[in-house]
């Protein structure tokens, strides 16, 4: 009955297949039962493949937890077999102590009063140490989740020593920048106090050297302190940048402030001692007529002489004595030929009677450049250099700044 059922589900099945190229026609039978096995092989294959995926998705993470458990498991018996074997080491060091003890208290015959409480007060203790013992191993064998003091205190130890060490290797280190620092504070001490004295002696030869314009400077009603001010905020190409002070935290030692207005005033005087026209614009100097009220050379009558007058032949080299820009070159009414160089802080030369001019209007001008030379123009009774100086468009009397 079942094989006629399979016979009716498969039936026999006949299939043709042509060979082309030789014209043969071959037929093949395929029976019910070669038919009924290929579809339960195929079925099969089916169920197979459906039950491996089933079981990879679903039972895999299962074998992944059980895995872990197991590997848990292992950890906590080692664990365990180690604290055994800690606890057995114990255990037999104390009853050897024990045994240490009640062999001295049966066996020894001398022994004091004292003496037998000592050994018996041990003997407790022990007693009771191996009491304790008992408690934790019955603990360790019966509470799953037995964690023995044992490991406890040796975590807290190693904690306590890496603390300890660390703890060490920092007081070590604080030493070290304690004396490091001590080092930094006496190296900064003694170059405060090097620059200072540096400052301080620097200051005092260039006040020196300003000290012969002094009056001059004050007649024009300057101050050192204004025209340190001014020096330190002028700049030029020559002269250089901006000077910016430093600027010290009130907090700090009053000696770096102090060291500070010493730096700014060095600075500035050195400005000035470089700025200020101060030198002979000859190299021979021999002055003819002095600043001030003479008699004319033409009329004869008594005028003022806006400058001074340096002895020179034609062709005499006239220098710039200090760093500064020519604003004028050219012909002025009475001086002739002239030429006009700006210092800054409101100084400026003028060179006048020039036989010939050798800058030219905006060119920059250091010390020792050449600037004209001597000569006979405009109102002028031979050769001869007419020199003055400015302040802010006013002659003064140059003697002075020209006078070493």
């Amino acid at each position: 009955m079942i094989w006629r059922l399979i016979v009716r589900i498969f039936p026999p099945r006949e299939f043709t297949v042509m060979d082309t190229p030789r014209g043969n026609v071959y037929t093949y039978e395929q029976s019910s039962f070669w038919r009924f096995t290929k579809f339960c092989a195929k079925l099969g294959l089916i169920i197979w493949a459906a039950w491996s995926t089933y079981v990879f998705v679903y039972h895999r993470p299962l074998l992944q937890k059980r895995t872990q458990q197991l590997e848990e498991s292992r950890t906590s018996h080692t664990r365990q077999m180690s604290d055994l074997m800690t606890y057995l080491k114990k255990y037999n060091a104390l009853v050897r102590d024990l045994n240490v003890i009640d062999d001295k208290v049966l066996n020894t015959k001398k022994l004091s009063a004292s003496e037998k409480e000592t050994l018996m007060d041990k003997r407790l203790k022990t007693w009771g140490e191996l009491d304790f013992l008992h408690t934790r191993l019955t603990e360790m064998f019966t509470n799953a989740d037995f964690t023995p003091e044992y490991t406890k205190i040796s975590e807290l130890s190693a904690e306590y020593e890496l603390t300890r060490a660390e703890n060490a290797e920092l007081k070590k280190r604080n030493q070290q920048i304690t004396t490091a620092m001590n080092q930094v504070a006496d190296a900064d001490g003694q170059i405060v106090e090097l620059v200072t004295q540096l400052t301080d002696k620097n200051t005092a030869d260039l006040r020196k050297h300003l000290k012969k314009i002094q009056t001059s400077i004050a007649a024009l009603g300057l101050t050192e302190k204004k025209l340190v001010t001014q020096a330190n905020k002028y700049t030029n190409p020559l002269v250089g940048a901006v000077f910016n002070p430093l600027e010290i935290d009130k907090d700090m030692d009053p000696k770096y402030q102090k060291l500070a207005d010493g730096l700014q005033l060095w600075h500035g005087l050195a400005r000035l001692d470089t700025m200020l026209p101060i030198g002979a614009p000859v190299a021979k100097m021999r002055i003819t007529s002095k600043f001030g009220m003479r008699n004319d050379p033409f009329d004869g009558k008594p005028k003022r002489h806006r400058g001074i007058d340096f002895a020179g032949k034609i062709g005499t080299e006239l220098y710039a004595v200090a760093p500064g820009r020519v604003v004028s070159a050219g012909e002025r009414v009475g001086y002739g030929t002239t030429v006009e160089v700006d210092h800054g802080l409101g100084f400026s030369t003028l060179y006048a009677h020039l036989s010939q001019i050798t800058v030219s209007r905006g060119d920059w001008v250091r010390p020792g450049t050449v600037v004209g030379l001597g000569g006979s123009t405009g109102r002028s009774t031979g050769p001869h250099l007419h020199y003055e100086i400015r302040y802010k468009g006013a002659p003064f009397d140059p003697e002075k700044f020209v006078k070493e």
